[in-house]
Protein backbone atom coordinates (compact mmCIF):
# COMPACT_ATOMS: atom_id res chain seq x y z
CA UNK A 1 0.00 0.00 0.00
CA UNK A 2 1.71 3.32 -0.65
CA UNK A 3 2.40 6.23 1.96
CA UNK A 4 0.56 8.89 2.13
CA UNK A 5 2.50 12.03 3.72
CA UNK A 6 1.27 14.29 6.10
CA UNK A 7 2.23 17.07 7.23
CA UNK A 8 2.06 17.12 10.96
CA UNK A 9 0.31 20.86 11.95
CA UNK A 10 1.58 21.60 15.67
CA UNK A 11 2.38 24.33 18.28
CA UNK A 12 5.65 23.47 20.13
CA UNK A 13 5.04 19.78 19.58
CA UNK A 14 1.39 20.11 20.48
CA UNK A 15 -0.23 17.99 17.43
CA UNK A 16 -3.46 20.05 16.47
CA UNK A 17 -6.94 18.90 15.24
CA UNK A 18 -6.59 19.19 11.77
CA UNK A 19 -3.55 16.52 11.42
CA UNK A 20 -5.87 14.05 12.62
CA UNK A 21 -8.21 14.64 10.33
CA UNK A 22 -5.78 14.30 7.72
CA UNK A 23 -4.83 11.17 9.04
CA UNK A 24 -8.30 9.91 8.98
CA UNK A 25 -8.34 11.30 5.24
CA UNK A 26 -5.04 9.36 4.25
CA UNK A 27 -6.45 5.97 5.68
CA UNK A 28 -8.94 6.12 2.88
CA UNK A 29 -6.20 6.65 0.05
CA UNK A 30 -3.02 4.75 1.50
CA UNK A 31 -0.82 4.23 4.52
CA UNK A 32 -0.94 7.34 6.51
CA UNK A 33 2.21 8.53 7.31
CA UNK A 34 2.99 11.65 9.53
CA UNK A 35 5.70 13.88 8.84
CA UNK A 36 6.57 16.09 11.94
CA UNK A 37 9.13 19.26 11.79
CA UNK A 38 10.33 20.33 14.95
CA UNK A 39 12.23 20.35 18.09
CA UNK A 40 13.79 17.02 18.73
CA UNK A 41 12.97 16.93 21.97
CA UNK A 42 9.10 17.06 21.25
CA UNK A 43 9.01 14.15 18.70
CA UNK A 44 8.14 11.36 20.87
CA UNK A 45 5.57 12.67 22.54
CA UNK A 46 4.11 14.33 18.68
CA UNK A 47 4.95 10.39 17.02
CA UNK A 48 2.64 9.19 19.95
CA UNK A 49 -0.05 11.34 19.28
CA UNK A 50 -0.57 10.77 15.50
CA UNK A 51 0.55 7.13 16.15
CA UNK A 52 -2.91 6.88 17.84
CA UNK A 53 -4.83 8.18 14.91
CA UNK A 54 -3.44 5.59 12.44
CA UNK A 55 -0.22 6.49 11.48
CA UNK A 56 1.46 3.69 10.04
CA UNK A 57 4.75 5.54 9.85
CA UNK A 58 6.31 8.99 11.06
CA UNK A 59 9.06 10.91 9.48
CA UNK A 60 10.50 12.90 12.36
CA UNK A 61 12.66 15.96 11.17
CA UNK A 62 14.86 17.98 13.47
CA UNK A 63 14.26 21.74 12.94
CA UNK A 64 17.12 23.00 14.45
CA UNK A 65 18.58 24.05 11.19
CA UNK A 66 15.64 25.41 10.08
CA UNK A 67 13.95 27.27 12.87
CA UNK A 68 13.26 31.05 12.49
CA UNK A 69 13.10 30.87 8.76
CA UNK A 70 9.70 31.24 6.56
CA UNK A 71 8.25 28.32 4.91
CA UNK A 72 10.62 27.99 1.99
CA UNK A 73 12.88 25.03 3.98
CA UNK A 74 9.72 23.12 4.90
CA UNK A 75 8.69 22.79 1.13
CA UNK A 76 12.10 21.27 0.64
CA UNK A 77 11.86 19.30 3.40
CA UNK A 78 8.24 17.67 1.69
CA UNK A 79 9.98 17.64 -1.67
CA UNK A 80 12.67 15.29 -0.83
CA UNK A 81 10.92 12.77 1.30
CA UNK A 82 8.34 13.02 -1.77
CA UNK A 83 11.33 11.88 -4.02
CA UNK A 84 12.26 9.30 -1.30
CA UNK A 85 9.10 7.70 -0.92
CA UNK A 86 7.15 8.11 -4.15
CA UNK A 87 3.88 8.78 -1.73
CA UNK A 88 0.06 8.51 -3.20
CA UNK A 89 -0.61 12.15 -1.98
CA UNK A 90 0.83 14.38 0.16
CA UNK A 91 -1.94 15.75 2.54
CA UNK A 92 -1.45 19.76 4.24
CA UNK A 93 -3.71 21.76 6.69
CA UNK A 94 -5.49 24.43 4.41
CA UNK A 95 -4.04 27.36 7.12
CA UNK A 96 -1.72 30.42 5.39
CA UNK A 97 1.29 28.34 6.34
CA UNK A 98 0.03 24.80 4.81
CA UNK A 99 -1.26 26.78 1.34
CA UNK A 100 1.96 28.18 0.87
CA UNK A 101 4.13 25.21 1.31
CA UNK A 102 1.43 23.50 -0.84
CA UNK A 103 2.18 26.20 -3.58
CA UNK A 104 5.90 25.94 -3.51
CA UNK A 105 6.01 22.07 -3.20
CA UNK A 106 3.83 21.40 -6.24
CA UNK A 107 6.19 23.80 -8.33
CA UNK A 108 9.79 21.73 -7.22
CA UNK A 109 7.87 18.46 -7.96
CA UNK A 110 6.07 19.86 -10.87
CA UNK A 111 2.53 18.08 -9.74
CA UNK A 112 -0.96 19.34 -9.57
CA UNK A 113 -2.47 21.07 -6.51
CA UNK A 114 -5.44 21.07 -5.00
CA UNK A 115 -6.38 23.89 -2.01
CA UNK A 116 -9.35 24.59 0.11
CA UNK A 117 -10.77 20.42 -0.06
CA UNK A 118 -13.69 20.20 2.08
CA UNK A 119 -14.02 16.25 1.21
CA UNK A 120 -11.43 14.03 -0.10
CA UNK A 121 -12.44 10.44 -1.53
CA UNK A 122 -11.00 7.76 -3.58
CA UNK A 123 -13.46 7.37 -6.70
CA UNK A 124 -12.49 4.19 -9.23
CA UNK A 125 -9.18 4.01 -7.60
CA UNK A 126 -8.66 8.32 -8.22
CA UNK A 127 -8.31 10.56 -5.27
CA UNK A 128 -11.05 13.15 -6.10
CA UNK A 129 -11.35 16.23 -4.08
CA UNK A 130 -14.54 18.41 -3.47
CA UNK A 131 -14.28 22.15 -3.34
CA UNK A 132 -15.99 25.52 -2.67
CA UNK A 133 -15.67 28.14 -5.45
CA UNK A 134 -16.29 31.27 -6.63
CA UNK A 135 -17.14 33.26 -3.47
CA UNK A 136 -19.32 29.65 -2.32
CA UNK A 137 -21.47 29.51 -5.20
CA UNK A 138 -20.59 26.87 -6.74
CA UNK A 139 -19.54 22.91 -5.44
CA UNK A 140 -17.16 21.36 -8.01
CA UNK A 141 -15.12 18.08 -7.99
CA UNK A 142 -11.48 18.11 -8.73
CA UNK A 143 -8.57 15.52 -9.47
CA UNK A 144 -5.10 16.27 -9.82
CA UNK A 145 -4.21 14.90 -13.58
CA UNK A 146 -0.15 15.47 -13.29
CA UNK A 147 2.48 14.19 -10.57
CA UNK A 148 1.66 13.47 -6.83
CA UNK A 149 -1.74 15.18 -5.78
CA UNK A 150 -0.48 17.62 -3.18
CA UNK A 151 -3.65 18.56 -1.66
CA UNK A 152 -4.29 21.31 1.26
CA UNK A 153 -7.68 20.39 3.06
CA UNK A 154 -9.81 22.68 5.20
CA UNK A 155 -10.14 21.83 8.85
CA UNK A 156 -13.45 19.60 10.00
CA UNK A 157 -13.74 18.26 6.33
CA UNK A 158 -13.22 15.06 8.38
CA UNK A 159 -13.55 12.92 11.44
CA UNK A 160 -10.45 12.01 13.73
CA UNK A 161 -10.81 8.50 13.83
CA UNK A 162 -8.91 6.95 16.90
CA UNK A 163 -7.08 3.51 15.92
CA UNK A 164 -3.88 2.54 16.24
CA UNK A 165 -1.22 2.71 13.87
CA UNK A 166 2.40 0.88 13.87
CA UNK A 167 3.79 4.55 13.75
CA UNK A 168 7.18 3.40 13.02
CA UNK A 169 9.75 6.57 13.87
CA UNK A 170 12.24 7.04 11.19
CA UNK A 171 14.77 10.06 11.18
CA UNK A 172 15.14 12.21 8.43
CA UNK A 173 17.98 14.45 7.54
CA UNK A 174 16.75 16.97 4.48
CA UNK A 175 19.46 19.18 2.79
CA UNK A 176 18.30 22.68 2.86
CA UNK A 177 19.37 24.77 0.08
CA UNK A 178 20.77 28.03 0.84
CA UNK A 179 17.84 29.76 -1.47
CA UNK A 180 15.33 28.23 1.29
CA UNK A 181 16.95 30.76 3.95
CA UNK A 182 16.61 33.78 1.96
CA UNK A 183 13.61 35.47 4.66
CA UNK A 184 13.87 34.99 8.55
CA UNK A 185 11.59 35.64 11.41
CA UNK A 186 13.50 38.39 13.17
CA UNK A 187 10.44 38.59 16.09
CA UNK A 188 7.49 37.15 16.92
CA UNK A 189 4.91 37.01 19.94
CA UNK A 190 2.23 35.02 21.14
CA UNK A 191 -1.42 35.46 20.28
CA UNK A 192 -3.42 36.32 23.26
CA UNK A 193 -5.51 33.12 24.22
CA UNK A 194 -8.87 33.74 24.99
CA UNK A 195 -9.68 30.08 26.36
CA UNK A 196 -11.90 28.96 22.92
CA UNK A 197 -11.03 26.84 19.95
CA UNK A 198 -9.10 28.91 17.00
CA UNK A 199 -11.96 30.00 14.46
CA UNK A 200 -10.99 27.77 11.62
CA UNK A 201 -10.62 24.54 13.77
CA UNK A 202 -13.44 24.97 15.91
CA UNK A 203 -16.28 22.45 15.70
CA UNK A 204 -18.65 25.05 16.35
CA UNK A 205 -18.37 28.43 15.38
CA UNK A 206 -20.94 30.86 16.88
CA UNK A 207 -20.80 34.49 14.75
CA UNK A 208 -22.79 38.51 15.60
CA UNK A 209 -23.17 41.04 13.47
CA UNK A 210 -24.53 44.47 12.95
CA UNK A 211 -27.54 43.52 15.08
CA UNK A 212 -25.61 42.69 17.93
CA UNK A 213 -25.17 46.79 18.14
CA UNK A 214 -21.62 46.14 19.03
CA UNK A 215 -22.69 44.08 22.07
CA UNK A 216 -21.34 40.71 21.89
CA UNK A 217 -22.48 39.67 25.12
CA UNK A 218 -25.34 36.88 24.09
CA UNK A 219 -22.89 35.63 21.17
CA UNK A 220 -19.81 35.19 23.75
CA UNK A 221 -22.39 33.61 26.31
CA UNK A 222 -24.09 30.82 23.44
CA UNK A 223 -20.34 29.96 22.14
CA UNK A 224 -18.84 29.61 25.74
CA UNK A 225 -22.00 26.87 26.42
CA UNK A 226 -21.34 25.13 23.23
CA UNK A 227 -17.97 25.11 24.01
CA UNK A 228 -17.37 27.74 20.48
CA UNK A 229 -15.37 29.77 18.56
CA UNK A 230 -16.40 33.74 18.84
CA UNK A 231 -16.43 34.79 14.82
CA UNK A 232 -17.73 37.73 13.44
CA UNK A 233 -19.20 39.82 10.30
CA UNK A 234 -17.29 42.18 8.27
CA UNK A 235 -19.97 45.07 9.41
CA UNK A 236 -18.88 43.84 12.94
CA UNK A 237 -15.59 44.28 12.59
CA UNK A 238 -15.68 47.63 9.98
CA UNK A 239 -17.31 48.93 12.85
CA UNK A 240 -14.65 48.20 15.16
CA UNK A 241 -16.48 45.95 17.65
CA UNK A 242 -14.32 42.84 16.71
CA UNK A 243 -10.87 42.57 15.83
CA UNK A 244 -10.84 41.48 12.03
CA UNK A 245 -9.02 38.18 13.04
CA UNK A 246 -12.89 37.08 14.27
CA UNK A 247 -14.08 38.45 10.71
CA UNK A 248 -15.45 35.53 8.76
CA UNK A 249 -16.44 35.78 5.21
CA UNK A 250 -14.40 36.37 1.76
CA UNK A 251 -12.15 38.64 3.20
CA UNK A 252 -11.84 37.36 6.23
CA UNK A 253 -11.78 33.80 7.79
CA UNK A 254 -13.28 30.79 5.72
CA UNK A 255 -15.13 28.06 8.12
CA UNK A 256 -16.08 24.67 7.59
CA UNK A 257 -17.67 23.55 10.92
CA UNK A 258 -20.12 21.50 11.82
CA UNK A 259 -22.75 23.60 13.21
CA UNK A 260 -22.26 27.43 12.30
CA UNK A 261 -24.60 30.12 14.13
CA UNK A 262 -25.15 33.44 12.61
CA UNK A 263 -26.78 36.06 15.16
CA UNK A 264 -28.03 39.48 13.94
CA UNK A 265 -26.47 38.45 9.97
CA UNK A 266 -27.84 39.66 6.92
CA UNK A 267 -26.54 37.16 5.16
CA UNK A 268 -24.94 39.55 2.30
CA UNK A 269 -22.39 36.89 -0.63
CA UNK A 270 -19.22 38.49 1.17
CA UNK A 271 -20.15 36.76 4.35
CA UNK A 272 -21.85 33.76 3.06
CA UNK A 273 -18.75 33.07 1.28
CA UNK A 274 -16.67 32.41 4.51
CA UNK A 275 -19.15 30.26 5.94
CA UNK A 276 -21.65 28.16 3.70
CA UNK A 277 -19.81 24.94 3.71
CA UNK A 278 -21.07 24.45 7.21
CA UNK A 279 -22.82 21.34 7.86
CA UNK A 280 -25.51 22.71 9.68
CA UNK A 281 -26.48 26.35 9.66
CA UNK A 282 -28.62 28.08 12.32
CA UNK A 283 -29.49 31.77 12.02
CA UNK A 284 -31.15 34.15 14.55
CA UNK A 285 -32.66 37.66 12.82
CA UNK A 286 -35.24 40.20 13.67
CA UNK A 287 -35.41 40.25 9.96
CA UNK A 288 -37.72 37.65 8.84
CA UNK A 289 -36.91 38.92 4.84
CA UNK A 290 -32.66 38.36 5.36
CA UNK A 291 -31.05 36.84 3.50
CA UNK A 292 -29.16 34.61 5.55
CA UNK A 293 -32.67 32.52 5.77
CA UNK A 294 -32.12 30.96 2.33
CA UNK A 295 -28.65 29.11 3.21
CA UNK A 296 -30.27 28.80 6.88
CA UNK A 297 -31.03 24.87 8.04
CA UNK A 298 -33.14 26.20 10.75
CA UNK A 299 -33.81 29.59 11.40
CA UNK A 300 -35.05 31.96 14.33
CA UNK A 301 -37.27 34.92 13.88
CA UNK A 302 -36.41 37.04 17.01
CA UNK A 303 -34.02 39.27 18.61
CA UNK A 304 -31.18 37.98 19.31
CA UNK A 305 -30.67 39.80 22.63
CA UNK A 306 -33.70 37.28 24.11
CA UNK A 307 -33.36 34.30 21.99
CA UNK A 308 -29.42 33.84 23.08
CA UNK A 309 -29.78 34.23 26.74
CA UNK A 310 -33.36 31.77 26.64
CA UNK A 311 -30.86 29.26 24.12
CA UNK A 312 -27.95 29.43 26.72
CA UNK A 313 -29.91 28.73 29.88
CA UNK A 314 -31.56 26.01 28.54
CA UNK A 315 -28.50 24.33 27.08
CA UNK A 316 -26.51 25.24 30.82
CA UNK A 317 -29.15 23.20 32.34
CA UNK A 318 -29.27 20.36 29.73
CA UNK A 319 -25.55 19.94 30.63
CA UNK A 320 -26.83 19.86 34.68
Amino acid sequence: MSEVLVLVDHVDGAVRKPTYELLAIAKRIGSPSAVFIGGADKAAAAADAVKAYGADKVYVVDDAEIKGYLVAPKAEVLQQLAEKTSPAAILLPASAEGKEIAGRLAIKLSSGLITDAVDVQVNGGEIVTTQSVFAGNFTVDAKVVKGTPIIAVKPNAAAPEEGAGAGAVEQFAAAISDAAKTAQIVASQPRQATGRPELTEAAIVVSGGRGTGGDFTAVEGLADALGAAVGASRAAVDSGWKPHTFQVGQTGKVVSPQLYVANGISGAIQHRAGMQTSKTIVAVNKDEEAPIFELVDFGVVGDLHTVLPAATAEIEKRKG
